[in-house]
């Protein structure tokens, strides 16, 4: 038996391939469907089936591609309503693969569809576990995803109950040297409080997660429907995504426009710089949004542009711009791009730099925008006259920020504030938009 874990750090998504007597496997596949086909080939083995745990929210899955390339078989639980060609997966249901048997476990809770894997060896017993969002590293999946999309919808507080039953009924029953390999690590949106550990076991989880420990239903309730993360504007429209099936990611991407960097640019359409914040500042197109190539990109662009929404993408080189088009299709905007293109030379406006002295001598001379987290202002608030307007919020409550005095935007580190400073800069011109940047990490709590 082989099992191996592909992951994403941008997504904090973990895939898997299951390898037994040359036949595969494919857990939750991320939208290229390519490192599959390598890993399969480098082993020998073939592609017989992809196993969907629940309609992801998060990224787009290449269910769908894998098996129109390669014929293998989509297992899913029929309470997903897929609208493409598969197999049921549930209760009772199984796939022998070489000398392994993969059990279906409906498991309720972050989604009503959810369902677990479990891998049996050759004696019967239980080795392993792909639990999806269902369970992680310290953590449970997030109940309050699927109140309005997918082919079932429930209330965050229903879905939580289910979650309750579905650890304590399915889960911790399962002998505790079973080894859990879930779909996400630290940094996933599909909930709060994940172990930098990419797998686990049973045991460990029910001595240290804290969502498994004992308590009531309503107890749990209330502890996993609480301080839960923002939910990003495209979440609900990869649900809707993955349960119709994604196209073809080579050629989804290679559909995208590429433009000459002089080509006239739609003034009505939101340009996404990717370039470093010292360049962007430098010299941009008046009205663009500097979103930097990093970890979180694909998340960031997801909360800040709707789904429906078109934009322009700006790179510093066209390798960079291909990587960033694929990062873009990890969540199924490359079919937002209404082209793709390098620096204009028209691109001189400069931004404005902050005095960071006079600020901090001074804070309530400036309009101070904290574009952290609810969460994070309430518990570390740096500047006492502060606005809380959270970064993926920001476009819709530009309206609540004063315009009598000079704009400071701040976050924790600088991405989320240089990336907020252009969005104010590019609807309000009647005062100053500071980015306060990297110095934040030298003010102390007030």
């Amino acid at each position: 038996m082989i099992i191996h874990q592909f992951y994403d750090k941008g997504l904090a998504h973990a895939s898997y391939a299951i390898i037994s007597q040359g036949k595969m496997v494919v857990v939750d596949p991320a939208r290229d469907p390519q490192p599959y086909y390598d890993f399969g080939a480098e082993h020998g083995a073939q592609i017989v089936g992809v196993i969907e745990t629940h309609p992801h929210a998060d990224f787009v899955s290449s269910h769908l591609e894998i098996h129109q390339q390669t014929g293998a078989a989509i297992y899913v639980s029929k309470l997903l309503g897929a609208d493409y060609e598969h197999t049921p997966f549930d209760d009772g249901n199984s796939i022998e693969l070489g000398d392994l048997t993969l059990k279906a476990i409906n498991t309720p809770g972050h989604s009503p569809d959810s369902i677990c894997i479990l891998v049996e060896d050759d004696l019967g017993q239980p080795k392993a576990i792909f639990t999806g969002d269902t369970l992680f590293v310290g953590d449970v999946g997030r109940p309050d995803l699927r109140e309005s999309v997918g082919n079932l919808t429930a209330k965050k507080e229903e879905l939580a109950r289910a979650m309750f039953h579905s650890t304590r009924e399915k889960l911790m029953t399962l002998p505790e040297s079973v080894v859990v390999y879930p779909a996400h690590g630290p940094g996933s949106l599909c909930g709060k409080n994940m172990s930098p550990d990419l797998h686990t076991t049973i045991g460990r989880e029910i001595r240290e997660n804290y969502a498994l420990q004992l308590m009531s239903e309503l107890q749990f309730v209330k502890v996993l429907t609480e301080d839960q993360p923002f939910i990003p504007r495209y979440f609900g429209f990869d649900v809707d995504l993955n349960k119709h099936g994604a196209p073809s990611y080579e050629k989804s991407i290679a559909s995208v426009p590429h433009l000459d960097k002089n080509s006239p640019l739609d003034k009505r359409v939101i340009i996404i710089d990717t370039r470093p914040q010292q360049l962007f500042k430098a010299g941009h197109v008046h009205g663009a949004f500097n979103l930097q190539n990093g970890d979180k990109f694909e998340t960031w662009l997801g909360s800040v542009i709707n789904p429906d929404e078109k934009f322009y993408l700006v790179a510093k080189s066209e390798s960079l711009l291909n990587t960033m088009i694929g990062k873009a299709a990890k969540i199924g905007y490359e079919q937002n791009i209404k082209g793709a293109l390098l620096k204009p030379d028209s691109a001189v406006e400069k931004s404005v730099t902050a005095d960071t002295e006079a600020i901090l001598a001074d804070p309530e001379s400036y309009t101070i925008v904290d574009v952290r987290n609810a969460g994070e202002a309430a518990d570390l608030n740096y500047f006492e006259n502060s606005i809380n307007i959270p970064l993926p919020e920001l476009r819709d409550r530009i309206g609540e920020i004063p315009t009598d005095k000079p704009i400071v935007v701040h976050c924790a580190a600088g991405y989320r504030s240089a990336a907020g400073s252009s969005i104010i800069a590019s609807t309000i011109h009647s005062v100053p938009i500071y980015d306060f940047g990297e110095a934040i990490l030298t003010v102390t709590s007030s």
